[in-house]
């Protein structure tokens, strides 16, 4: 109660101005950080609950049960920087080869993957090894009609811009879109020179064209 107070501006007329009346002290308070788009009481909650898990996986794990130890060995994981710049590449190499290869990283895809390649196999492999849904997004969850029991959902996924409007809209969406597509690009060179494939800028331009066409039709 007391910090709902505090984001609340007393002193404006709630019947002139009733946003300035009920946040006018949250924006007194509070500056958008340069880090964030956004800035409300869940992202500080978040920073918070951030320090405080900080602290719990940094302890050590002797005594703890399972799932805390593999909490704390991800975390670790994650943290081992020296490590992750050794083992380069390799991981992200590793993961294409299990969901049948990415035709812009291989010489002759469509000789020697495409013939084998099954969308359903590889869709299922990207939700269950990896948590993305792609094309079609999978999860169970309370049924809307009996709370009671549980039911599969089958629905669409997220795009892979935080919303339509950047696949459309002019402005700052449109440099965004552009930097999106750029940033494909460069992930392609960079597989394919990890993969030591031959230089094919032209190549590469082409097909992240047809990677933002697919997913700008998709959006629409």
């Amino acid at each position: 109660a007391a910090r709902i107070i505090q984001n609340m501006d007393p002193t404006a007329d709630p019947c002139k101005d009733f946003y300035q009346y009920a946040c006018g002290g949250w924006l007194n308070r509070h500056v958008i950080p340069e880090t964030s788009s956004r800035y409300s009481i869940f992202d500080i909650l978040r920073d918070e609950l951030e320090i405080i898990l900080k602290g719990v996986l940094e302890t050590s794990d002797q005594g703890d049960r399972e799932a805390f130890q593999k909490a704390k060995i991800l975390y670790k994981s994650c943290m081992n920087e020296s490590l992750i710049e050794q083992r380069d590449s390799l991981p992200l190499l590793e993961a294409l080869t299990m969901v049948g290869d990415w035709p812009v990283a291989s010489a002759d895809w469509n000789k020697t993957k495409e013939p084998n390649w099954s969308m359903e196999e590889k869709l299922s492999i990207m939700n269950s090894r990896f948590n993305k849904r792609v094309l079609i997004d999978m999860f169970v969850w309370n049924d809307d009609r009996d709370s009671s029991r549980h039911i599969i959902y089958i629905d669409q996924p997220s795009l892979g811009m935080p919303s339509r409007d950047y696949y459309f809209n002019g402005g700052n969406y449109q440099r965004v879109r552009e930097a999106y597509l750029q940033f494909m690009i460069t992930i392609a060179k960079m597989i394919r020179e990890d993969k030591n494939l031959s230089k094919d800028d032209s190549f590469v331009h082409k097909e992240m064209a047809k990677v933002m066409e697919l997913e700008t039709e998709i959006a629409n």
